[in-house]
């Protein structure tokens, strides 16, 4: 565990270096091909970084955050797209948007006051929920496969969410950013386009809106036209996801892929696809109540994950590992706030031992002489 842990902070220390790269040499070169071929062995430098770890937790999140995000940022960044264009002032803020899931966002007067208090107490109520889970996995082989399967589906929801948002806050923390929610609640979506462009996974959909749908969009108009040109595009937003979503997979497992993993983002980037094409066609007095095409796409995606996503993780034996990570974690934790615990004791009883001595000296110097000669004839003195 230990050297995993060197491993991490080694891979993360180059993927710094690189970044710095980024900002000093590569963002004074012109946009197009130049800066293209500048930075495409940090493309491929960043694919490789990920093949150094083995832990899940570990390796899932430099999988993400470099492979994925940071390629995909650097590749709007050859063509002076946002986010890193125009490139900020600040080193630190170019690392910080090029390495972490954060997108900025412009704080308005009208923001809400009271609304940073309830995300905390979810924040918080979901922090308890996860470590139930945790907890369960103990008797899981007493409990339903369906059963078990749904706790992994939370799982996965609830510790994508609170690893990115635990990421974002050294950004938020240190140079005063104000940075846009990954998650928006899926669990209240009212359809499925509304679960996959408002509510899940907040920090892909802006990556993958600008590098794939835009540009799928300007191809598809020359041949289906303006009206329907968003069907292609969606599909092959949901194509790209899939094909990242099983290089993820792949780091984890480093096994032959599947395709599961692909089949399930296609087979939701066509129901999107029908959503929308329904919407375009039905009026909206004859669509389904925002309650009832809610549940539909809830249900949708409980019946798809339980055939093709949550299968993969008990496969290749996915879960026991992350369950034995949280375990080694949790007893390094125990171990570290006992030695904390034993430390405060121990500098407790040295300071009551001190302030005591201090005060038996104080009142033994206020004694009267006589009472001294007197205490010191006793002992015989």
């Amino acid at each position: 565990m230990e050297n995993e842990h060197y491993n991490f902070i080694k891979v993360w220390i180059l993927a710094i270096i690189s970044l710095c790269y980024c900002y000093y040499i590569s963002s004074k070169l012109p946009k197009g091909i130049f800066k293209l071929f500048s930075l495409t062995p940090i493309f491929i430098f960043f694919l490789y970084l990920p093949l150094t770890i083995s832990s899940v937790h570990l390796v899932g999140i430099t999988a993400f955050f470099l492979s994925w995000l940071a390629n995909f940022k650097l590749l709007l960044f050859c063509f002076d797209q946002p986010p890193l264009s125009p490139p900020p002032s600040n080193l630190f803020h170019f690392i910080s948007l090029a390495s972490l899931p954060i997108k900025l966002k412009q704080k308005t007067p009208s923001q809400n006051k009271s609304k940073p208090p309830q995300i905390s107490i979810l924040f918080a109520i979901k922090v308890i929920i996860l470590a139930l889970l945790y907890h369960c996995y103990s008797y899981k082989q007493n409990l339903h496969k369906n059963v078990v399967l749904a706790m992994y589906g939370a799982h996965v929801y609830i510790e994508l969410e609170l690893n990115l948002a635990l990421a974002a806050i050294p950004a938020r923390a240190m140079f005063g950013l104000e940075i846009e929610p990954q998650f928006n609640e899926p669990y209240l979506t009212t359809s499925l386009q509304d679960f996959w462009g408002r509510r899940w996974n907040l920090m892909v959909t802006s990556i993958l809106r600008p590098t794939v749908y835009y540009t799928m969009r300007r191809i598809s108009t020359r041949l289906v036209g303006s009206r329907w040109t968003s069907l292609p595009a969606i599909i092959t937003v949901f194509v790209v996801s899939g094909l990242m979503h099983e290089l993820m997979y792949y780091y984890v497992t480093r096994v032959a892929p599947t395709w599961e993993m692909t089949w399930f983002f296609i087979l939701h980037g066509v129901a999107v696809a029908v959503e929308v094409l329904v919407k375009k066609v039905v009026p909206v007095k004859m669509r389904l109540h925002p309650v009832v095409s809610g549940a539909w796409a809830i249900g949708f995606h409980v019946v798809t994950a339980v055939w093709l996503f949550l299968p993969l993780l008990m496969r290749n034996g996915v879960d026991e590992k992350a369950i034995g990570e949280y375990c080694k974690l949790m007893d390094l934790l125990k171990g570290f706030l006992g030695t904390c615990l034993r430390s405060m004791q121990s500098f407790l009883f040295l300071g009551l031992t001190f302030w005591a001595g201090s005060v038996l000296v104080g009142h033994v110097s206020e004694w009267p002489a006589e009472h001294v000669a007197l205490s010191t004839s006793s002992l015989g003195v």
